[in-house]
């Protein structure tokens, strides 16, 4: 059985994590207690893991805010797994940027674009993505969005993928590209069609046209070329008053680069600013409320308090007088950006000309080169005087052409029938329905496990239906919340078992935060706990804030504390 089965993470400079690596062991023991006070960063293993293994913030934060607010540069997170006995390292980081995936103390090849690295590392090493990460192996995260809160179309992506059959989407998705191009070869092969039976058409009647005829569309096929070149000289010199006057405007705001360094400049100094005068107005509040030196004890004079609250007060003057003068740079640099923005749109609306003019004479210099073709040719004939080998290769060309249309059809009829197969409605629905009564089956299991008697149903539509003991019907949303928790539980535990049967991403891994600080009562703890202690081959995170009620729990107990406003584990 393929089982990724992780063994450690760790990570520095990362949300309130400081300049030394946070290690935890994820294979410590079989069920492990995270405590810690609020803001202690229990829940930063959750964001570890996931950033590492997805470049994405598990919470919603921007990326840049996973970085250390103080020491802001250096973010690293490592996670170590291994999956079908080949360790896997997995080294992400943030400021510089850093993704490097070892197997077996090899680094993979790093001269793919990090998109393809994510994916092979989704794809061909986990296998599992990170809507599926998240159903099989958190549970409780205020970034966690259980499956029954999931959209329909989220809910089928994680059951293909918990199912292991995502190969028939990623063949559905290749198979559109194969219509989308059939499409096209179909559409092109008629333009070939249409095009030679042109050629033809026109050939056939040329021959039997009388050769005195042939001088006046020459004079013709010449006037409109004449034409077409005079058009061409009037586009060209609008062009080239456009290229003028997109020149000038662009003279007129070369002070654009020095506008926007004032523009952050002055955000800058006034930020300074207005943090001194908030520093000397709690200057001001100390000798105001204090009469005694805290550090010697002994009393302030009155008259030193008074001279040094008036200097302060009078830096504060200056400073707010500094303020004005500094918003009004701000509004001219502000009027003056806006004055660029406007020019630049103007040159893009320029530009947009330029551009349409350029394809007016890219086609009328197309259409040149077809007549002047055809004038060649018309030429040519009349010196060669026979026509029968060119049409024999024009008839011959036509039918090769019906040849490919008949291929084209053919391949459309295959990959409509494949089409509707690999459709959802189709072999991807009619796995998916023979598994629908293994899931119900062990959800039904797991709530009963924690004294939920009610019957759990899910549809090949991926819709629910609760009844209860007097089969009243519900819905998720009708339970309390510590109802709702238990089903979630109950479909976490049943997305990691059918994972384990179907072995597509079965894991060690459970991290549940704060399951039994908020919605379970006391028996359902009590009930879960049992279910939990019955988990075969898994490693149990619980992060609580219970930790003096539920240590005895747990076989070992990992606390977080803030030490230096920066988080680690206490020894």
């Amino acid at each position: 059985m393929s089982v990724i089965f992780f063994e450690n993470v760790k990570w520095k400079n990362f949300l309130s994590t400081g300049n030394s690596f946070t290690e935890v062991d994820l294979n410590r023991h079989a069920n492990v207690l995270i405590v810690g006070e609020n803001g202690a960063g229990k829940s930063t293993i959750l964001d570890a893991l996931h950033f590492a293994l997805y470049g994405k913030p598990f919470r919603r934060v921007k990326k840049d805010q996973l970085i250390n607010s103080v020491n802001r540069r250096e973010a690293l997170v490592e996670v170590t797994f291994k999956v079908n006995n080949k360790q896997y390292r997995v080294v992400r980081g943030l400021k510089p940027n850093i993704f490097e995936i070892y197997e077996d103390s090899l680094l993979l090849d790093q001269h793919a674009a990090t998109k393809d690295s994510q994916e092979h590392l989704e794809n061909n090493i986990l296998r599992l993505n990170s809507k599926s990460f998240s159903q099989i192996i958190i549970l409780g995260s205020s970034a966690f969005v259980p499956f029954m809160q999931l959209t329909t179309g989220v809910r089928r992506e994680v059951i293909e993928d918990l199912l292991d059959i995502r190969i028939f989407s990623t063949m559905q998705s290749l198979l559109k590209e194969h219509i989308s191009a059939n499409k096209d070869d179909i559409v092109l092969n008629k333009k070939d069609i249409d095009s030679i039976q042109e050629i033809i058409q026109i050939r056939e009647r040329q021959i039997t046209q009388e050769k005195d005829l042939t001088n006046d569309r020459i004079i013709t096929h010449n006037k409109r070329i004449s034409e077409l070149y005079s058009s061409i000289t009037e586009i060209e010199k609008e062009i080239e008053t456009c290229n003028h006057d997109v020149k000038i405007m662009l003279d007129n705001i070369a002070d654009e680069s020095i506008n926007d360094a004032v523009i952050a400049n002055t955000a800058t100094i006034k930020n300074n600013l207005k943090a001194k005068k908030i520093k000397y107005e709690t200057a001001i509040e100390f000798y105001k409320e204090t009469q005694t030196c805290p550090t010697c004890t002994q009393e302030i004079d009155a008259a030193f308090r008074e001279e040094t609250i008036a200097m302060k007060l009078k830096i504060i003057s200056q400073i707010e007088t500094a303020l004005v003068e500094l918003q009004e740079s701000i509004v001219r640099s502000d009027d003056r950006y806006h004055e660029i923005v406007a020019v630049h749109n103007e040159i893009s609306k320029i530009q947009k000309r330029v551009t349409i003019s350029q394809n007016e004479i890219y086609k009328d210099l197309r259409e040149i080169g077809v007549i002047s073709n055809e004038v060649e040719h018309i030429q040519a004939q009349i010196q060669k005087g026979d026509n029968s080998a060119e049409m024999r290769e024009l008839y011959e060309r036509r039918e090769g052409y019906y040849t490919k249309k008949e291929e084209h059809l053919n391949s459309r009829e295959v990959f409509e029938m494949a089409n509707i197969i690999l459709r959802d409605s189709g072999i991807k629905s009619r796995i998916i329905k023979q598994y629908i009564p293994i899931i119900n089956s062990l959800v039904n299991k797991y709530l009963a496990a924690m004294d939920f008697f009610v019957k759990f149903e899910l549809d090949e539509n991926f819709e629910e239906k609760i009844l209860s003991r007097h089969r009243d019907e519900f819905t998720y949303e009708s339970f309390s919340e510590g109802e709702k928790m238990r089903i979630d539980l109950s479909l976490l535990f049943t997305w990691r078992a059918i994972a384990r049967m179907k072995n597509s991403a079965a894991t060690n891994l459970l991290i549940l935060d704060e399951v039994f600080d908020a919605s379970l009562d006391a028996n359902g703890c009590e009930e879960f706990l049992k279910l939990m202690q019955s988990l075969e081959d898994a490693n149990v995170f619980v992060i609580s804030h219970k930790g003096d009620i539920m240590q005895d729990k747990f076989r070992s107990t990992i606390r977080f504390e803030k030490h230096k406003n920066f988080s680690r584990i206490a020894a």
